[in-house]
């Protein structure tokens, strides 16, 4: 029964999202800080917060992304969208499955897959990049991408990491940020202050972009 729920989700959820996203005028910034590794055949991790990353799932689907997902219900719920989508799916997070998620992440990398992950999640605080993120790009060497997401006039879902969910005929910004790259003998208190830098530069590129495209949000 519960796995009929969870397909019935995917199915409807990823129906909803395509139709909610063609209703959306979407413009990108920064793509060059990814495309370019891409074509010379070196995958990327994408790093962004917790409650930005619904249309991103539209934007970037087919592409073979792996996503780091939580292994609580909510994160099933997630899997099975984003699986419909074109993107591949580890079961993990910082607080169950942790080595388990580690492991697979870099499995993929190795196997030329781009990365996708929440430095906020699985459940906060919102906002807060903590370094698990760059450990894995400390293992792998691959370059992190953090981005940013703007919507203009968006639900705000009255969850913890106030996930947004675009209106129709909204406008959604997307920023790609400079790639940074993770020193093989980086410290634990290196990765945290790295990730504090990141943090600060993702939070003040996502509020340029809030008030550039006078987001609306609503609980």
């Amino acid at each position: 029964m519960m796995d009929l729920k969870f397909h019935t989700v995917g199915v409807l959820g990823s129906k909803f999202l395509a139709a909610l996203c063609l209703t959306t005028r979407i413009s990108r910034t920064g793509v060059e800080h990814f495309e370019g590794f891409r074509r010379n055949g070196t995958p990327v991790i994408f790093v962004f917060w917790h409650g930005q990353g619904l249309p991103l799932v539209q934007i970037h689907r087919r592409e073979g992304i792996v996503v780091l997902v939580s292994e609580h219900n909510d994160g099933e719920y997630i899997g099975r969208v984003i699986q419909r989508n074109g993107f591949e799916a580890i079961r993990g997070s910082s607080t169950r499955g942790g080595v388990r998620g580690l492991k697979g992440l870099i499995r993929a990398a190795r196997a030329g897959k781009d990365l996708a992950l929440t430095p906020d999640g699985p459940k906060g605080p919102a906002g807060v990049f903590k370094p698990g993120a760059l450990m894995v790009a400390q293992l792998t060497g691959l370059p992190v991408i953090p981005l940013a997401v703007g919507m203009h006039r968006a639900w705000r879902v009255g969850s913890w990491d106030g996930f947004l969910v675009p209106r129709p005929f909204s406008q959604i910004q997307i920023q790609y940020l400079e790639p940074r790259f993770v020193p093989k003998d980086s410290s634990r208190a290196d990765l945290e202050g790295l990730a504090e830098e990141i943090g600060g530069q993702l939070r003040a590129a996502s509020a340029r972009l809030d008030h550039t495209t006078g987001k609306d949000s609503a609980a």
